[in-house]
């Protein structure tokens, strides 16, 4: 399935604002025929709990600046894997060692990986 442009610029912030707090290995899945109540994927990573939230509060904010409404988070407290859902996108901001144990990439692996542009570091 092809995502619709504003699923595709909803996508484009929130990889761009991880980007500014230098997330890691951004990865976008096409989800779409495969869940009824998203269409993608974005996984990013960070080393530190703080960098964690930076990324998530980075990506809510931007969105907001954009005209969305406010996307709901999830385990911002911990900061070890923060869910943002941003309805057509959902977003796992995941601490390094998270996201080598639960593999989200690996489970979801039949999903077809969207193109995104991220600054070469």
């Amino acid at each position: 399935m092809t995502i619709s442009p504003q699923t595709r610029e909803i996508l484009d912030i929130a990889v761009a604002a991880a980007d500014t707090k230098l997330a890691v290995n951004p990865v976008a899945l096409d989800v779409s025929g495969r869940m009824p109540f998203t269409d993608v994927f974005l996984i990013v990573s960070a080393d530190t709990p703080r960098q964690v939230n930076a990324i998530a509060n980075e990506i809510v904010d931007e969105l907001i600046k954009h005209g969305y409404k406010r996307a709901k988070m999830e385990g911002k407290d911990e900061a070890s894997w923060i869910l943002i859902d941003c309805g057509d996108v959902i977003v796992h901001v995941m601490h390094d060692e998270k996201r080598e144990f639960y593999a989200l990439e690996r489970l979801w692996a039949d999903a077809p990986q969207l193109e995104i542009q991220v600054t070469q570091r």
